[in-house]
C-alpha cells in the first residue's frame, strides 16, 4: 500500500495519539480489502450517535479519541441521536439517558463533527456533486449518494467514517472504484410503480431478494424534476438498504450513472429477474391486529417539501393518537418561518428534530405498537425496538392516527 510523507507522519504519531489512531484504522481496513492507497474524501457523516447504539463503551470509546486531541479534517457530519435536544421531556426520555446522549454530542463536537443530527445531510444544502469520494456510514444515505447523486462512498462504519474525516482519507476500494459500481443483477419491473409506497415495498422486495448487490432497474418511468421523485428514491434506497444492504442501485435513463447504455454499466453475467407484483412485500408488513400507540414519519428525515406535504393531509384534521414527524433542525428552522410547523403542530402532530423512531428509546417510552410509512422503519422497529409494526403510505398512517387504530 502506497502512504505519502504527511501520511507516514501521522502513522508516526506527528499530528498526535488520535490521527495516529485514525490512520491505523484505515491502514487496517485498506489491508483487508487490499487496497492500494488513500484517496482525499469531501466529506464524512458519522453513525453510532445514539446511545440507544452505542452505550457506555462506545461513550468512553469517543470521549478517549477526543482526549487524544484528535480533529476532523473534512466537513463531517453527525447521524440522528437517540433524542430531541429541546423536546425529551416532552417525549417521556428519561434524563439520564439525555444526559449520556448529550455527552455523545459534546464530545463528537470537540472533534469537529457538526451536530446536524440527520440521516439526510443532502438536504441541509451540503449535495455531494456526481464523482465526488465521501467517508458516509449511514444506509439510506449512502445508497441516496451513489445512486441518487453519484458520489462514491462505502457503506462505512461510525469509528471507519470518524477515522477518515480526521484523516480526510479513506481507502481505494469498494464503490470507490469503477470496476465496482457495474451492475450485477438486471431486474425488470412488470408492475405499476407510481407512489412512494410503491418504491417502498419494491425496494423492500428487491433487497431481500439479492441482498448486498448492485440492480440496474429497467420499467420505472420518473420525473427527477420533482420533489415526489426525491422522497420516492430516498425511500426506494432506504428500504434496499434495509432489507438487503444495498449501497448502489441504478435506474435505467434516470439515475447518473445509467443514463448511458445500459451494456456499459452492467456486467456481462449479471443475473436476469422479473419483478411481477410486490404481495409478498406486503404481506410481510402486514399485521392482523389494529391497536395502535404511536404513528412516525421521516424515515429517512423528511425534507422541506415533505413537511408542507403533510401539513395540507392534516388540515383541519384532530388526531386521537401520537403522530411525530422527524426531520433536521436544519430543515425545521426553515419550516418554521414558512408557517409549516405551526400547521402541523395545529392538529396535535409533534415535529421532532435530532433523532428518529429507530434509534430514540421508544420501547423505554411504553410504544410497542407503532405505525410508519417506511419500509426502512418497518424492517427495523421489530428487532430495535420490539415493536409490532404496520406499514402503510403517509395517508393511512394520518388516516389512522386521526381515527386511533390501524386502518387498512
Amino acid at each position: 500500500m502506497k502512504l505519502n510523507d504527511d501520511d507516514r507522519d501521522i502513522l508516526a504519531g506527528s499530528k498526535g495519539a488520535g490521527s495516529r489512531r485514525a490512520m491505523q484504522i484505515l491502514i487496517s481496513l485498506a489491508n483487508i480489502f487490499e487496497a492500494r492507497e488513500l484517496i482525499p474524501i469531501e466529506s464524512a457523516q458519522i453513525a453510532g450517535v445514539s446511545y440507544l447504539n452505542i452505550g457506555d463503551a462506545g461513550l468512553e470509546f469517543l470521549t478517549d479519541w477526543a482526549d487524544q486531541e484528535a480533529r476532523v479534517r473534512v466537513p463531517s457530519f453527525m447521524n440522528p441521536a437517540g433524542i430531541d435536544r429541546s423536546l425529551w421531556r416532552k417525549m417521556g426520555i428519561p434524563e439520564e439517558f439525555a444526559q449520556k446522549q448529550m455527552k455523545i454530542i459534546t464530545t463528537l463536537c470537540r472533534m469537529g463533527v457538526e451536530d446536524t443530527l440527520t440521516c439526510t445531510p443532502y438536504h441541509i444544502d451540503r449535495v455531494p456533486k456526481m464523482g465526488e469520494h465521501l467517508a458516509w456510514s449511514e444506509s439510506s444515505a449512502v445508497s441516496y449518494a451513489n445512486s441518487v447523486l453519484g458520489a462514491r462512498t462505502n457503506r462505512e462504519g461510525g469509528p471507519s467514517a470518524l477515522a477518515s474525516a480526521i484523516i480526510g482519507k479513506t481507502p481505494a476500494y469498494g464503490l470507490h472504484l469503477t470496476k465496482n459500481r457495474l451492475a450485477t443483477h438486471r431486474l425488470h419491473v412488470e408492475c405499476n410503480i407510481e407512489t412512494a409506497a410503491d418504491f417502498n415495498l419494491l425496494g423492500y422486495t428487491i433487497g431481500k431478494n439479492i441482498g448486498d448487490a448492485i440492480p440496474l432497474i429497467d420499467g420505472i418511468d420518473i420525473d427527477m424534476n420533482s420533489w415526489y421523485t426525491t422522497l420516492c428514491l430516498k425511500a426506494f434506497g432506504a428500504a434496499m438498504a434495509a432489507s438487503g444492504s444495498i449501497a448502489l442501485y441504478h435506474i435505467s435513463g434516470v439515475t447518473p450513472e445509467a443514463k448511458r447504455a445500459a451494456d456499459d454499466i452492467v456486467k456481462e453475467d449479471a443475473v436476469e429477474i422479473i419483478i411481477g407484483d410486490l404481495d409478498d412485500a406486503r404481506r410481510s408488513l402486514e399485521q392482523h391486529t389494529t391497536r395502535l400507540q404511536l404513528v412516525t414519519l421521516g424515515c429517512p428525515h423528511s425534507s422541506f417539501d415533505e413537511l408542507f406535504y403533510i401539513s395540507n393531509l392534516l388540515k383541519d384534521v384532530t388526531l386521537k393518537i401520537p403522530l411525530w414527524i422527524t426531520t433536521s433542525a436544519h430543515v425545521y428552522r426553515k419550516a418554521k418561518e414558512d408557517g409549516i410547523i405551526a400547521d402541523i403542530e395545529a392538529s396535535g402532530a409533534l415535529v421532532i428534530v435530532d433523532t428518529c423512531m429507530v434509534v430514540a428509546p421508544l420501547e423505554y417510552l411504553g410504544y410497542s405498537y407503532i405505525a410508519v410509512d417506511s419500509a426502512k422503519a418497518a424492517c427495523y422497529l421489530p428487532s430495535h425496538q420490539h415493536a409490532i409494526t404496520y406499514f402503510g403510505s403517509t395517508e393511512q398512517c394520518i388516516k389512522s392516527a386521526k381515527e386511533g387504530r390501524w386502518i387498512n
